[in-house]
Formats: C-alpha cells, structure tokens, sequence
C-alpha cells in the first residue's frame, strides 16, 4: 500500500535552493516520488512512498521551525502514482502574478470557512447570518470536468492566471452573497481570496484544505464527481479512492 502526501506551507525562505537541496535529501533517502515545489514564499509537496517513509519525511521537514505547523493531507493507493522524483524552484509554488495576493506580502491570511461548516450552509442554503451561498471554483476546466460542487460558480479558465479577467463578468452579481473560493487543496484558493479581498470584494472566504480537506473531513455531501489530481491516479472520489490506479511504477 502506498501513502501519498500533499502539503504545502507558506513562509518565507531566504535560500530556496538550500531548501530544495534537503528536500530533495530527504525525499531520496525515503526512496518517495513525486514532485517538490520551493519558492521564496514556501514550499508545496506531492509525495508517494510508504507510509513509513512519508511519515519519516514529515517529521523531519516539521522538525524545522519554519515549517513546523505544515498541514498534510494523505490518501492511499495501490501503486506510486509518480514515475520518479521532481524537485523545482520557481518564482511562486503556484503561479498567480498579483503581489496582492502574496500571503507573506498580505496583512492577514484570508478568512477561511471549516468543511463542516460549509457543508452545513450548503444544507441550509445560506451562510449563518443568512446571505446567500455562492461556491467559487478557482480550478482549470479541465479540472472542474472531473467534478466540483453542485451549483458552483465555474470560470472557462486554463491557467489560474487567467481567472481576475474571466471572474469580472460576475463581480457585481456576487455582491449580496458569502462567496467561498475553493481548489484541490488550498493554495489557490487562498491566494484567489487574498487578491478578490485586496481588490474590494470583503464577502470572500476560502474553504480551508480545499476540496482534498473537504472530503477526509465531511465526505462528498453537496460534491458532484470526483476531484482531479495531478498525477496517476487521475481523480480521487470523496472517499480519496484513485480513478485509475497502478499506472506508475
């Protein structure tokens, strides 16, 4: 059985070579696979090994200051779904290009709404002070193929990049609303919400863990399809089962 990880932490790292060095130090000796992702405002890891292993590499990585308070997600599979071990520094762990959306750059994190309460206002119909619900994908159509929440507001978007020019059209109809922004597994998310807040929109929250946290904390209640990740595996249900399962090595 094969344990696989996904976390991602932001912090703000003065050498980010050095750290992808041990990264990648530490992923090797565990024999994982998968891909690490390091930038100046920290680090986002895809990981699949033993359990074991995974376990192993996370306390170690939790064992330094700066990423003491790392949150993992983890899921299980037959196979590896990774070939081999990618290790990479890049400008952001995943691109947006708004330095108003930079949570090291912002005043505060982007309130954040907990999977159980969100799936209680989707029973309800409207957040607890009554303001109607909208779900805001942040995710690629690509993506959103493979599912997403019933009735969630979905952008024709290839790249985050582009989703400020494809969400203006919908701007002025989400004013009387409590928008919740939501992607795999919350950076996104988070960075979406940190920039719609920066540039005027105060309703918005972030579902926090993302649609990975959603499903191992309440299941697929008000989710429709599975959620697409980016390897072998294809797409977990809400119960973190793969698509496609034994692709890898």
């Amino acid at each position: 059985m094969i344990d696989n990880l996904a976390a991602y932490h932001f912090v703000a790292l003065e050498d980010p070579h050095a750290v992808a060095a041990w990264l990648r130090a530490l992923a090797e000796a565990g024999d994982l696979r998968g891909t690490v992702l390091v930038a100046p405002e920290g680090i986002n890891l895809f990981l699949a090994g033993t359990v074991d292993a995974v376990d192993t590499l996370v306390d170690a990585v939790r064992a330094d200051a700066r990423f003491a308070a790392l949150v993992v997600k983890r899921s299980r599979s037959d196979s590896r779904p990774f070939a081999r071990l990618k290790v990479k520094v890049k400008p952001e762990i995943i691109s947006f290009r708004k330095p108003e959306a930079m949570p090291l750059a912002a005043p505060a994190r982007a309130p954040d709404v907990a999977p159980e309460t969100l799936a209680r206002w989707i029973a309800q119909g409207h957040d607890d002070a009554g303001r109607r619900l909208v779900l805001l994908d942040t995710r690629n159509r690509e993506e959103v193929g493979h599912g997403t929440f019933e009735g969630a507001l979905t952008l024709p978007i290839d790249n985050f990049t582009e989703l400020p020019e494809a969400l203006a059209p919908h701007r002025e109809s989400l004013r009387d609303a409590t928008v919740v922004s939501f992607c795999t597994g919350g950076i996104r998310c988070e960075k979406a919400a940190l920039w719609m807040r920066a540039d005027g929109m105060d309703n918005v929250l972030q579902l926090d863990g993302g649609i990975l946290g959603y499903f191992e904390r309440v299941g697929g209640y008000g989710y429709d399809g599975r959620c697409f990740v980016f390897d072998d595996r294809i797409a977990l249900d809400p119960a973190l089962r793969p698509l496609q399962d034994g692709a890898a090595a």
